[in-house]
């Protein structure tokens, strides 16, 4: 496993928020979002290959009940399989955080799926063949729709502009229905200041429409820094 960083923190999204969990970060993505909060696991990658057994152990030395998955896009790594079945093994409660483009026979208590709208893609002027390639393979919903068939799950759409949530609806009026209690609307914000204007027009309108608000406490409490 190529692991950016592992660290202790409290869950910032969704429905864990404030939870003491420990991360194990993985480096490595298929997708470039233009505003991706880790490029150093996408963008410009970086960590070092480590045996699961290695990451494991230490992951067990934290008292804590909590496990977050998360990268880049952990479940591209094959590692990942025996990995959460031995954290599984030793009671701990598991949350995959991914885009759902990439399927792979993991334990999960709970699948954090973040489908990538079309507000994801970048520049073809900036990210050259990142661009085309990013948006063929941002949103597999057959993929998606298996994983919320296997798994207890939440689906988290990044908003960046209100015109997003027309995409939102459209996405979750296909059939088979996914109920609005399982949508979280999370803000586009690297910065505590952009992150309070942004939930001042994002919340209503979840209200509006029944999804959930997900903070995003991280940056509510450290700002977008590493190992936090």
């Amino acid at each position: 496993m190529r692991i950016a960083e592992l660290f202790h923190s409290v869950q910032g999204e969704g429905a864990f928020t404030g939870t003491p969990s420990v991360f194990v970060r993985t480096t490595g993505c298929n997708l470039r979002c233009w505003f991706c909060d880790t490029p150093y696991t996408s963008w410009e990658p970086e960590g070092a290959q480590r045996c699961w057994r290695d990451v494991l152990a230490e992951v067990l030395q934290f008292d804590c009940e909590h496990v977050v998955l998360t990268g880049g896009e952990p479940l591209l790594q094959a590692d990942v399989v025996p990995f959460t079945h031995a954290l599984r093994d030793a009671g701990r409660f598991i949350t995959i955080e991914t885009a759902g483009t990439v399927l792979r026979p993991v334990a999960a208590d709970l699948m954090s799926i973040s489908p990538k709208l079309s507000n994801s893609t970048p520049q073809a002027a900036t990210a050259g063949r990142w661009a085309a390639r990013h948006e063929r393979v941002r949103q597999s919903r057959e993929l998606i729709l298996q994983l919320i068939a296997d798994y207890p799950y939440q689906l988290k759409f990044v908003i960046d502009q209100q015109q997003d949530l027309e995409e939102v609806n459209r996405y979750l009026a296909e059939p088979p229905a996914i109920p609005a209690e399982h949508v979280w609307l999370m803000p586009q914000a690297r910065t505590r200041e952009a992150l309070r204007a942004q939930n001042e027009w994002l919340a209503p309108l979840a209200a509006a429409h029944g999804y959930r608000l997900s903070p995003r406490l991280h940056i509510e409490q450290f700002g977008n820094v590493r190992g936090r």
